[in-house]
């Protein structure tokens, strides 16, 4: 008795017959979006018991997400010119307990229809047509907001500069005096000289004063890779590493720069790319 017994111990060992729970996923990770359009921002809400930090990886970039009461959020930002298909998307989650995670997923980019405008600038503006005073501009904000403040500064929604509708869309192709090819890096708003324009969301003042392109330009650092710019203003009532609440008025509106009249062009960099304003506004990131 006592063989056999010992006999069919050591079988049911052998066969694994005796059931181990399989380890279930920490990680919970929900897409606010089910695809990502060229330009745009999506938001990914991630939760786990006990999370204590989160960061992701998409297009070749490593966001850093932020938390807010018991969930994290990090947004993902698409290049106007991202080529449509899909892209992977890992998610990285580390524990109180000294444990990692890691979610796959993935993420299809679908293309944006951007529409085209002639531009005419006046003859005295002529010299900011030249195709490296644009270069050298965008290459330095770039270097701007490609630097990642680890600061959430703002507390919901954005909000415009000024209560006004778009009047040029963000994206277009844009073909100055019939020489110069661009892409509008921003979205226009209508309003008259001499409007009062509103810090979008709180922040700190990354950048305030006349550039060529541009005009007299306020760059707001938000943390966390977000920053908005405006610009051709008339006046600029901020300094750089000043601290600005939303609602603050920040200049006053203009026709500076490489510009065809009064208005506000009002821009956004998520991640060190460029996004289009006014779909930024629908994302609700807390």
């Amino acid at each position: 008795m006592r063989i056999w017994l010992r006999g069919l111990l050591i079988l049911i060992m052998l066969a694994g017959a005796i059931p181990v729970a399989a380890d279930e996923p920490r990680l919970t990770v929900t897409p606010g979006f089910s695809a990502l359009a060229q330009g745009n921002v999506g938001l990914l809400t991630v939760q786990g018991v006990g999370l204590a930090g989160v960061r992701a990886r998409f297009l070749n970039r490593l966001i850093d997400c932020y938390q807010r009461d018991e969930v994290w959020y990090c947004l993902l930002a698409v290049n106007m010119e991202q080529q449509p298909n899909p892209y992977p998307l890992e998610v990285y989650g580390w524990f109180d307990d000294g444990t990692r995670e890691t979610w796959t997923g993935q993420v299809t980019v679908v293309a944006t229809e951007f529409m085209r405008q002639d531009v005419t600038i006046t003859n005295d503006l002529g010299y900011l047509l030249e195709p490296e005073v644009d270069r050298a501009e965008r290459a330095r904000l770039s270097a701007i907001f490609n630097r990642v403040t680890p600061v959430h500064y703002w507390r919901g929604a954005f909000a415009k500069p000024l209560e006004a509708e778009f009047t040029s869309p963000f994206g277009a192709w844009r073909l100055y005096n019939e020489s110069l090819w661009g892409r509008h890096t921003g979205a226009d708003l209508r309003g008259p000289a001499g409007t009062p324009l509103l810090a979008p969301a709180a922040g700190r003042i990354a950048l305030a004063e006349r550039l060529d392109v541009r005009g007299n330009y306020v760059l707001i650092d938000h943390g966390l890779g977000v920053y908005s710019g405006l610009a051709h203003l008339s006046e600029i009532y901020v300094t750089r590493g000043q601290y600005v609440r939303q609602g603050q008025v920040i200049g006053i509106s203009g026709s500076t720069g490489r510009s065809s009249g009064p208005h506000i062009h009002w821009e956004i960099a998520v991640n060190g790319e460029w996004v289009d304003p006014a779909q930024f506004l629908q994302v609700a990131a807390p």
